[in-house]
Parts: structure tokens; sequence; C-alpha cells
């Protein structure tokens, strides 16, 4: 069943409404009577008594939803997800659904699924037969009518003076309807100017959560106990060790330009040619600038205080760094 705002057209462009499927956003159901557990034992957050929500209705709130990671037994993510509780109904045992990038998604099962060892827990990736979608704008204009989609809402978005909505949807057994181009790079735009950080192949294993602000947007809880990597996690935290940290930043390229903006390609200072001082995480073009391009970028914190962070090389664009839109957790 299709899910479109109310009284809009498909091609509808707007910096504060609209509607997607996004290709690039996949989903992986954890379910069973121990699933709980088994998911309390493998991710940066806590899973134990999220709030169950009904398929058909808005996930919403940190009861019902969160920001979760999955690491490597070195600390390094090798997945982030958006994480929901949705019963198939009022009897049925527990069904997870983590939203996470599609290009990971299926080696993230496969990862999962090699630890469930006697638990009564299933891991499956259904990317290929749920449609993921993203909504922004208000919950008002949004028609929920349908019984088996899954939605979670992820943390408004301030921008051009309004605060965004934004909501995930998955809805099985359909295929991807028509895309507005403007509409998913508003999209885009949105998540990195969130600066909360979504890990995809290019970045796997790069970061360890705080390197990317994980902990300060409410995706580890370090209370909840053993995962892997979790040591490690804990002592970048409480030993201060942490040198490096998500900024967001943006450049102007010229319709010549041919340089890479994607996840992944590296940064580098001024002063320093031999090695790398970042890397990108996550990137959009602004839909109201094409030229613009805005970026989620890792960055070591020393190469902030003097000369110039670079794109892909000391030669290329310099980026021009913009605030966060929330305080950092001390360390």
């Amino acid at each position: 069943m299709t899910i479109t705002p109310k009284n809009a057209p498909i091609a509808l462009i707007n910096p504060t409404f609209g509607y997607v499927p996004l290709s690039d956003w996949g989903l992986i159901l954890v379910e069973g009577v121990d699933a709980a557990s088994f998911l309390q034992n493998q991710l940066t957050n806590s899973v134990l008594g999220l709030k169950r929500s009904k398929p058909g209705e808005i996930a919403e709130g940190s009861s019902a939803v969160r920001l979760v990671g999955y690491c490597s037994p070195k600390g390094r993510l090798l997945a982030s997800a958006w994480l929901a509780l949705f019963p198939q109904n009022d009897e049925g045992e527990d069904r997870f659904a983590l939203f996470i990038s599609k290009d990971i998604a299926a080696s993230t099962a496969k990862r999962l699924s090699m630890f469930i060892l006697r638990s009564k827990a299933k891991v499956s990736d259904v990317s290929d037969a749920w449609q993921i979608s993203g909504f922004y704008g208000s919950q008002a204009e949004l028609n929920t009518a349908t019984t088996d989609s899954l939605m979670l809402r992820m943390p408004d978005v301030f921008f051009q003076g309004q605060s965004i909505e934004r909501v995930l949807i998955a809805t099985p057994n359909q295929s991807e309807g028509l895309v507005d181009a403007a509409a998913l790079m508003q999209w885009n735009l949105l998540e990195v100017c969130s600066a909360i950080p979504r890990i995809v192949l290019e970045t796997q294993e790069q970061f360890v959560p705080q390197m990317i602000n994980f902990e300060s947007v409410a995706g580890v809880d370090f209370k909840k106990g053993c995962y892997p990597g979790q040591e490690i996690v804990a002592r970048s935290q409480y030993r201060g060790v942490i040198k490096r940290r998500l900024q967001i930043a943006g450049l102007r390229m010229g319709s010549s330009d041919l340089i890479s903006y994607a996840p992944g390609v590296e940064l580098f200072h001024s002063g320093d040619a031999s090695q790398p001082a970042g890397m990108v995480v996550l990137s959009a073009i602004d839909p109201h600038e094409p030229d613009c391009i805005k970026l989620q970028i890792e960055c070591k914190l020393e190469a902030l205080e003097q000369g110039e962070i670079h794109l892909g090389s000391v030669a290329g664009p310099v980026l021009k760094m913009s605030l966060l839109p929330y305080q950092l957790l001390e360390i």
C-alpha cells in the first residue's frame, strides 16, 4: 500500500515538505522470543524495555526509537541503524526493525546471525522485499492509513528557520515508486545537516563511535553492559583519548570540477600532505544551490586549529566549517 503526502503531487519540490523512495536504505528484521536479549548483547545502545509500536503507527521518542551501532571487536563501527520494535500482533513475539544502509544490510545480517547460537531469534535482511521511503515535513501531512508499514520518526532537523520532522517508512512487497530528484536531494541534505552519522560500505570499520559523535547523538549507552568492542569504546570515553570528531562542512564546486565528495574520500590539512587528516562520512548536494555540497566529515581536532582542510588532496577544494546543531558530550 503506497504512502504519500495528503493532497500533494509526487513531483512536489519543497524544502520543508516531501516524500521519496530511498534506494540506498535497507531493512533488517530480528524476530523471536530471545530477540531483545540477543540484540542487547550486540549493539551499542540499550534494547531492553523498548516501547512496542504497532505496524501502521509511527514509533517516536527515545522510549520507542534508538540509534544503535554495531562494532567490531576492535571497537570500530561496522554499521549504524535506527531501531524500533514492531510486533506483528498484540500476542506476537518481538520483531525489531533496523533501518540501515542497504549496501551493508546483507553483511550485517549475516554477521549478526553468526552469534545467535542457541538464542531463539532469527535475523533476516529483507531489503529486497520491503520498500524504504522517507517523509520530511509535518506528520499532519503524512497519510498513515495502512496497517502493514513500519514507521519511525528520526530526530527533527532545524532548516531555514523551521524544525523539519523526518519519518522512515518500510512497506512490504512494494516496488520503488517515482523518485523526485529534488526531494531526494533535500532528504539527503537534511540527513547531512542533522550531523547524525550513518555508516555505509565505504566507511565500515573506520571509526570508533566517538570519532563521529555517536555518543553525543544518543547512540551509545555506557551503562548497558557488554557488546563487541565495548571495552575499547568505554576506554575512549573515560580516558579522553578521542582526538577526532565529526564536523559539518561545505564547499562550492565549479562545473568543471571532477573531484569526488563521496563517503570515504580522504581529507588533507594544508600543512601536511603526507597523511590524511580525516574522511568524508556523508555528503549531499544542496538542491537550492546545486554547486554547493554539504558534508559530514570526521577530522583531527588539531587540524581545525589553524590552516585549511582540503578535499581529496592538499590541492583539492577548501572546506568551510559550520557549527554542529548539538553540544558534544565532554570526554
